[in-house]
C-alpha cells in the first residue's frame, strides 16, 4: 500500500519544515525524490542527509519553474508526483501592510503554485499521469489568525486554484489535490516563543503539535496509486484544531 517505488516526486519548498518532512516521507516510500529551495547551502546538505537531489529554485520565477521541470524530465525520463510546498508566511497587521508585503506572499504562496504546477501539468499531460499535491492551510480557507490576512488570502486562493485545475485534468489520469495542515511544529514556529507554543498544545484537542511527517503522510497517501480516484479534494491535518465551537 503506498508503494512510491519507481516515481519520480519533486517538492518544491523541500529544505526545511514540512517540505523536508515530505520529502523524507516520499523517500521512505521509495520514490526518487528531488527538493527545491533557494538556499543552495542548506539545500545541499538537506539533500546529503535525506539521500535525496537538491534543484536550487524561485517560484516566483516562470521561467526557472519550466526549467527546473524540464531538468527533471531530462534526467529522470518523466514526472510523477509534484509536491507544491513553497510559501513564506510574515506577519504584517492590515493597518501596517504595505502593496509590497502584499504582494510578496501572494508572488511566492500563489503564484509561485500557479507556475510550478502549469509547468509540471504540461509534462503530466503527454504521460497521461500525474499526482499534484498542493501545501495549504486551515488558514484563509477555514481559519483566521490575526496579522496574517495576506497570508489567509493566498492560502484559500491556492484552493480555488486547484479545485478548477483538477477539473481540467481530471480524465487525463492525473489528481490534483491539497493538504490543510493546522499548527505544526517546524523551524518557522519556534519563533514564536515557547507561551505560544504551549498555549496552541493546550488548545489543541489531540494536546500535541504536528509534525513534519504528519504532512508527509498525507501527501504521501494522495501521491499514491491507491488515491486514483480523489481529486479536487483537501485533507485537513490539524490534531482536531478546528472541532471546538469555543
Amino acid at each position: 500500500m503506498f508503494n512510491l517505488a519507481g516515481k519520480i516526486a519533486f517538492i518544491s519548498g523541500g529544505t526545511k519544515g514540512i517540505g523536508k518532512g515530505i520529502a523524507k516521507v516520499l523517500k521512505q516510500a521509495g520514490a526518487v525524490t528531488i527538493i527545491a529551495g533557494t538556499d543552495e547551502v542548506r539545500g545541499e546538505a538537506i539533500a546529503k542527509e535525506l539521500a535525496v537531489d537538491f534543484i536550487p529554485l524561485d517560484v516566483t520565477d516562470q521561467a526557472a519553474c519550466k526549467n527546473v521541470v524540464d531538468k527533471i524530465v531530462e534526467k529522470y525520463g518523466r514526472l510523477d508526483i509534484l509536491c507544491s510546498n513553497a510559501g513564506i508566511f510574515p506577519q504584517h497587521y492590515l493597518k501596517d501592510m504595505t502593496v509590497e508585503d502584499w504582494d510578496l506572499v501572494h508572488s511566492v504562496n500563489l503564484k509561485g503554485t500557479f507556475f510550478l504546477v502549469q509547468a509540471a501539468l504540461n509534462i503530466m499531460e503527454k504521460q497521461r499521469y500525474g499526482r499534484v499535491v498542493i501545501t495549504s492551510s486551515i488558514t484563509g480557507e477555514i481559519t483566521g489568525i490575526s496579522g496574517y490576512s495576506h497570508y489567509g488570502a493566498s492560502k484559500a486562493g491556492q484552493l480555488g486554484f486547484m479545485r478548477s485545475a483538477a477539473l481540467e485534468y481530471a480524465g487525463q489520469g492525473i489528481t490534483i489535490n491539497a493538504v490543510m495542515p493546522g499548527i505544526i511544529m517546524t523551524e518557522g514556529l519556534t519563533a514564536f516563543g515557547d507561551e505560544f507554543l504551549n498555549d496552541i498544545k493546550e488548545t489543541t484537542p489531540m494536546r500535541a503539535l504536528g509534525t513534519p511527517e504528519d504532512i508527509g503522510y498525507t501527501a504521501c497517501f494522495l501521491a499514491s496509486d491507491e488515491a486514483k480516484y480523489i481529486t479536487g479534494q483537501t485533507i485537513v491535518v490539524d490534531g482536531g484544531q478546528i472541532l471546538p465551537e469555543v
